[in-house]
């Protein structure tokens, strides 16, 4: 059978990307998984390249499966991903229980709590693994701008994480995608333009009106091929008229409006119906049909002219005609259309659908469609869905006729959008809110979400104020929440810069009302806080250091950066490592200030670089804050810092004994960097006192330790100390873990302590595939065979610490 023509294919000038897209079939079919996003404008030919890979993958064995992206289902939490996933989900019994049950509920098949999106993402990368161990797999995502934001987490998540499957995943989107990379489609150049125009036109063009489709078109191959479409023959050979100066995806789109446009009104209305309905379910759009008075046949002139396809699914020629379709149609007949698809939805099966549709179909107020929608918000809360729950309570807000229903519903919809990042929806929102009567408790919420979106948006002074007056509000209306308003007043004045000049948080938080019941970890964060800027820093550990036990037990996340700024202030570096490990990003927000004149990992700092500038009674200073909070805070990080910090204040042979009780403290925390520079400055000292040979061994341990952790100016400093002394340098000994990247470190040591591939992968997001393909390469770099080996090697980081990030 003949191969189509590249210009018949519309893929004129696509060499380079058909290559790259064969290169990655390529790798997935030999089991190296990728993903790659296709980028760039509307009609572009992004759509045709993913029509290529499908054909190639088809070819050489792969299964294909594929989503669109739909801007009428945004709102729809994990509405894409289910698209994509539901011819797979037969396959979900291999999966671990908490994964399937996650998967589940997200997709509505399972009542149950809102599902983790981190569990979602590595239940689906362990759906498509398992697939793709039957045979290669390739997903194809088209116009992924448009799905909704959970669906694009969990993707992107497993797009980013496959390594060793036979998996391959290739998306389309208009804008850049961080972290993944894209093909991105420039225009045709001018040859490439002129070829792929002249297979669009069977007539003889003028010279002078193929240079203007061409001009205009400016290398866009979907305006090169519909363009002409409209242009009158009288046209063709006789001049093209310039339209007004408009981007190419709104002159592409006014075409589709035009071709569909000349259809019989039974069409368009069918046409229209299509596009209102993104889920492409043929049975779906038939009873609608039926009930709009319309028989298939209405169908025919739609799929004549090349603007729809209704086989197994209803297909759109292009995602552009579905838009450009419903944007044309008059609001009553958006409004019927709407109807239609209703009144055919099942109410049982899929009544958040169902709602939406007679949400668009109203004319006006209708509590009983607000409700409807106020219910579906509820269920879209229950599967994670926040932005869904938003959209459906804005709806339900300006569907309800009843002042007090209306106000209480758009702040129930401000607060939902505030949680999805929408700020400037919210804020809108919150105007609505606010014109109608609301009680006490609904008046004070609404004064604090005005001030966390200020502090949002704007983070200035003004919000920390606006949080306090909330906070005090709050105070006999509802003590809980008037104390975590207290707590993100705090963060904000931290925030800002401002906490060591503004006094207005400590005297408000002295009058925040008790808990209500018992003590939850805002609470103990709170007090101990206050009793941070009341009694200092000394009274206010032990209620700290138990905040940060609670936090770490009850894993409640809104206070995760304010616990990580807080271990940083006591010298917590387990609670630090903790926390990382919990926290959405394995990293802690940096605050600039913690509360006083000097923070307490600038103590440290201020104390060696003062006495290295001479400034012997700052430095004395700084030492007895720091030793206040060391002894306070009893941690090896917090001791060590306290004692190398007063051997350097030291004179003579008693120093000695401080910069011993440094190391055998630091010796015992993660942070190896602070090991390091205590015997780094031992070291130093030692060389002084004319103590070559204790010196050389601690440079040489100090230079070993900061050469393996990359801090390259210390280390140098260590190496010029060596050389004082006599002694080159050396590079340090080679260990078993050398040739081990960071991330084949980390998988040989969870697997050394007997934990399973599929275990490692549930810990580390990654399937158990690339798990064992990292094995083998940690075995072929270490010399082993057996898992059994690794626990015999001493697989340590080569710091000879647990660095902290």
């Amino acid at each position: 059978m003949a191969q189509p023509t590249p210009a018949a294919s519309g893929l004129v000038g696509r060499r380079a990307e058909r290559d790259a897209l064969e290169r990655l079939l390529t790798a997935a079919r030999g089991g190296r998984s990728g993903a790659v996003v296709v980028r760039g404008e509307a009609g572009i030919g992004k759509t045709a390249l993913l029509d290529l890979a499908r054909g190639l993958a088809t070819g050489s064995g792969f299964r294909v499966e594929s989503a669109t992206g739909v801007e009428a289902e945004t709102q729809f939490a994990y509405a894409g991903l289910h698209q994509l996933c539901e011819p797979l989900l037969d396959r979900t019994a291999a999966l671990p229980e908490p994964q399937r049950t996650a998967l589940e509920v997200a997709f509505g098949r399972r009542s149950g709590a809102a599902p983790d999106r981190f569990l979602v993402g590595l239940a689906t990368l362990s759906l498509l693994a398992t697939v793709a161990e039957e045979g290669p797999l390739l997903c194809l995502v088209d116009d992924a701008h448009w799905l909704d934001p959970a669906s694009a987490q969990v993707l992107t998540f497993v797009a980013r994480r496959v390594t060793a499957e036979r998996l391959a995943l290739v998306f389309t989107q208009r804008e850049p995608c961080a972290g993944l990379p894209e093909l991105h489609l420039d225009g045709l150049g001018e040859a490439d333009a002129r070829t792929l125009l002249n297979s669009a036109v069977n007539a003889p063009l003028d010279d002078r009106v193929r240079d203007r489709i061409v001009d205009e078109a400016r290398g866009n191959p979907l305006a090169l091929l519909e363009l002409p479409r409209n242009v009158p023959p009288a046209r063709l050979a006789g001049g093209f008229e310039r339209p007004d100066v408009v981007s190419v995806p709104r002159r592409v789109e006014s075409s589709f409006q035009s071709r569909s446009g000349c259809l019989p009104a039974g069409t368009q209305l069918l046409l229209l119906t299509a596009a209102a309905e993104p889920t492409g379910d043929v049975a779906l759009l038939w009873r609608a049909a039926a009930e709009l008075g319309l028989d298939r046949a209405a169908a025919d002139p739609a799929e004549a002219a090349g603007l729809l396809e209704i086989g197994r699914r209803v297909l759109f020629r292009h995602p552009l005609v579905r838009s450009a379709v419903y944007r044309a149609a008059s609001w009553p007949d958006r409004r019927r259309a709407h109807g239609a698809l209703a009144a055919a939805t099942d109410p049982h099966a899929d009544p958040d659908r169902r709602a939406w549709h007679r949400a668009q179909a109203v004319l006006g107020a209708d509590e009983q469609v607000a409700a409807e929608l106020e219910r579906s918000a509820g269920r879209a809360c229950a599967r994670g869905g926040s932005a869904a729950a938003a959209a459906f309570l804005q709806q339900a807000a300006e569907l309800t006729p009843e002042p007090t229903q209306r106000a209480r519903r758009a702040l129930a919809a401000a607060h939902a959008k505030h949680e999805t990042g929408a700020f400037e929806a919210a804020r809108e929102l919150l105007t609505t809110a606010a014109a109608g009567p609301l009680d006490a408790l609904a008046r004070a919420r609404l004064e604090l979400l005005r001030a966390q979106l200020e502090a949002q948006l704007n983070r200035g002074r003004e919000a920390t104020g606006m949080l306090l007056d909330a906070a005090r509000t709050l105070g006999p209306l509802d003590p809980a929440l008037a104390r975590e308003t207290y707590l993100q007043a705090f963060e904000a004045s931290v925030e800002s810069g401002r906490l060591a000049d503004d006094h207005g948080w400590l005297a408000a938080a002295r009058t925040a009302p008790p808990p209500p019941g018992s003590p939850r970890a805002a609470d103990l964060l709170l007090d101990g806080l206050t009793t941070r800027f009341l009694q200092g820093y000394v009274a206010a550990v032990p209620p700290l250091r138990k905040a940060l036990e609670m936090l770490r037990m009850d894993g409640d996340r809104r206070w995760l950066g304010l616990a990580g700024h807080i271990a940083l202030m006591l010298w917590d570096d387990e609670a630090i490592h903790a926390l990382a490990e919990v926290m959405p990003a394995a990293a802690i927000p940096p605050y600039e200030h913690d509360g006083s004149a000097d923070g307490s990992l600038a103590l440290p700092e201020l104390i060696e670089a003062a006495v290295r500038a001479g400034q012997h009674e700052r430095a004395a200073a700084a030492l007895e804050q720091l030793s206040l909070r060391a002894r306070a805070s009893g941690t090896p990080w917090a001791l060590g810092l306290e004692a190398r910090s007063r051997a350097l204040l030291t004179s003579g042979p008693a120093a000695e004994k401080h910069y011993r009780e440094a190391v055998d403290h630091l010796e015992h925390c993660r942070v190896a960097i602070d090991l390091a520079r205590a015997r780094l400055v031992y070291g130093e000292w030692l060389r002084r006192e004319g103590r070559r040979h204790d010196a050389r061994e601690q440079l040489r341990l100090a230079h070993e330790l900061l050469s393996g952790l990359g801090a390259e100016a210390f280390a140098e400093r260590a190496a010029r100390e060596l050389r004082a002394t006599g002694e080159h340098p050396r590079r340090r000994t080679a260990g078993p873990a050398d040739d081990l990247t960071a991330h084949e470190l980390h998988i040989a040591q969870l697997v050394a302590t007997g934990a399973t591939s599929q275990e490692v992968a549930a810990q580390l997001f990654l399937s158990p595939r690339t798990i064992e393909s990292h094995l083998r390469k940690i075995f072929r770099k270490l010399g082993i065979t057996s898992r059994r080996q690794l626990k015999d090697l001493r697989l340590v980081p080569r710091s000879g610490n647990q660095p902290v990030s």
